[in-house]
């Protein structure tokens, strides 16, 4: 398993494997993962592969707990130096040992799809719809808000979903309310910048369920848009009904393995938000 003292040799590593971002950015990653407490039994970090005292090989790995019984574990950042990669499959063999946990890869690279079917991950999510919600129908009696930590929404918010919440706006989500009636509908939105970073939007993070999306598409875009934030990207399977925009197909494709198929609409907890995108 990786200790905090690997840290810098690792953030090295993880710029030559990754050399899109800087060492900065993996020290960056790897002092977030160190202040995040892991669920007890399970690794802060993950798993790394060493020659001679020297790391050659690594995997980064952010485990949640959901719930009281469930675990998840997106998989980040999985590289080995070449001259080693014949020891990469021993490597992702101890990352996904536990079967009773549900592990993501968020962020296949396309040369790697094929090598992780093979070791046992599905499909959930086939691509995303880049989508300009202000342009949907207006929902009745919905009231959009931005997510306050010191207010009282009695039964609408649980516990676990007020300090996911939280811990989101902490880490510079956009975290917001719908308010229908007397029920709250929260919603986390990451920054995020696509078509080769020339267009800035907004990536659905969290919601309950994607089908509260598509209900508030309209006030919530019309919120965003106040904001600055014209369009909303999102994980989906299809063009989504009702709301417009274009589907990219095979764009951020998500895998999984584990006892529960993941849910669209739900990344909580997921790299770009701990890292950073």
């Amino acid at each position: 398993m990786i200790d905090e003292p690997d840290a810098p040799a690792l953030a090295k590593l993880l710029a030559k494997g990754f050399p899109e971002r800087t060492i900065d950015y993996w020290s960056h990653a790897l002092e977030a993962l160190a202040r995040r407490d892991a669920p007890a039994g399970y690794p802060r970090f993950g798993y790394l592969l060493e020659h001679e005292g020297a790391p050659v090989g690594v995997i980064l790995m952010i485990f949640t707990q959901l719930g009281a019984d469930k675990i998840r574990c997106n998989i980040s950042s999985w590289y080995v130096e070449e001259a080693y990669r014949g020891y990469a499959s021993l490597l992702i063999a101890a990352a996904v040992r536990h079967r009773d946990v549900t592990y993501i890869n968020t962020s296949p690279a396309p040369h790697t799809w094929r090598v992780i079917e093979a070791q046992g991950f599905r499909r959930y999510c086939n691509g995303q719809m880049l989508t300009i919600p202000a342009l949907s129908r207006w929902a009745a009696n919905a009231r959009v808000k931005p997510f306050d930590a010191l207010r009282d929404y009695g039964d609408s918010l649980s516990s676990q979903e007020r300090a996911l919440l939280t811990a989101h706006a902490e880490r510079g989500c956009l975290a917001l309310i719908v308010h229908e009636k007397r029920d709250a509908h929260p919603f986390v939105f990451l920054p995020r910048r696509v078509l080769k970073g020339l267009v800035p939007t907004q990536q659905l993070i969290y919601c309950r369920n994607l089908a509260d999306f598509q209900r508030f598409a309209g006030p919530l875009g019309r919120d965003l848009l106040r904001r600055g934030h014209p369009t909303v990207l999102l994980d989906a399977t299809e063009k989504i009904p009702g709301l417009f925009g274009i589907y990219l197909p095979d764009r951020g494709p998500k895998y999984f393995k584990g006892p529960e198929r993941p849910r669209l609409g739900d990344l909580a907890f997921c790299e770009s938000v701990i890292f950073g995108p």
